[in-house]
């Protein structure tokens, strides 16, 4: 959840998708910390609604999910100053790139489809874990690689809104699923209906750039 927040609260973004209320959560982030304050209330809520027997396990595993986040953040700040203050450009280069990395990292291992905890997300189903899991290995991350090298991604506008937004979905359901059981069906379609959406928003925005273009 932290991921998506921290993506929406970013006073940087200059691109809107959902417009009012990307905007009013970016607005939100003009206060410093908050998108793990609206990341602990969330948790508070979930642990008033729990049974008194998982409290602790909800709260201690929440914490941890925090501060690996902020861990990893930090550490990307860290290395990316370095970098900037360092004498040498291939050792910028390396520092800014290994902080990436790391961020990454955690990023596709949290709230990736073909990812471990992402897929539990989904199903519990260890069979159809790992049918994902094979699929991703061989296609999804290939195909992934040949997009960024095509420079493709970059030409959908909302794409990257669309993704954000099924972490942000994904993330909500994990937090539901301690407590009521979601079918898989609808987990799926979910997170992909945001990413679908916003490739159908791209496409149409492009359109819409042309026509403008042609007809100025």
């Amino acid at each position: 959840m932290l991921v998506a927040l921290s993506f929406f609260f970013d006073q940087s973004k200059q691109v809107d998708w959902i417009g009012k209320l990307e905007r009013f959560l970016r607005a939100c982030g003009s206060v410093r910390g908050m998108e793990i304050g609206f990341v602990l209330a969330f948790i508070l809520f979930f642990v008033w609604l729990l049974p008194v027997r998982d409290e602790k396990l909800f709260m201690f595993s929440a914490m941890c999910g925090i501060v690996t986040f902020l861990t990893v953040d930090a550490l990307g700040h860290l290395l990316d100053k370095w970098g900037k203050s360092g004498s040498s450009a291939t050792r910028n280069t390396a520092q800014a790139g290994l902080g990436g990395f790391l961020y990454l990292e955690v990023l596709d291992a949290s709230f990736s489809f073909d990812g471990v905890i992402g897929a539990f997300a989904l199903t519990q189903n260890l069979f159809l874990i790992a049918i994902g899991l094979g699929i991703g290995a061989m296609y999804v991350r290939s195909m992934t690689v040949m997009l960024v090298e095509r420079g493709t991604l970059a030409e959908f506008r909302y794409l990257e809104h669309g993704a954000f937004w099924s972490i942000l979905t994904l993330s909500i359901i994990m937090f539901g699923q301690t407590m009521w059981h979601l079918p898989e069906v609808v987990t799926g379609l979910l997170g992909a209906g945001f990413i679908a959406t916003a490739f159908v928003s791209s496409i149409l925005w492009n359109k819409r750039q042309r026509t403008e273009e042609e007809s100025s």
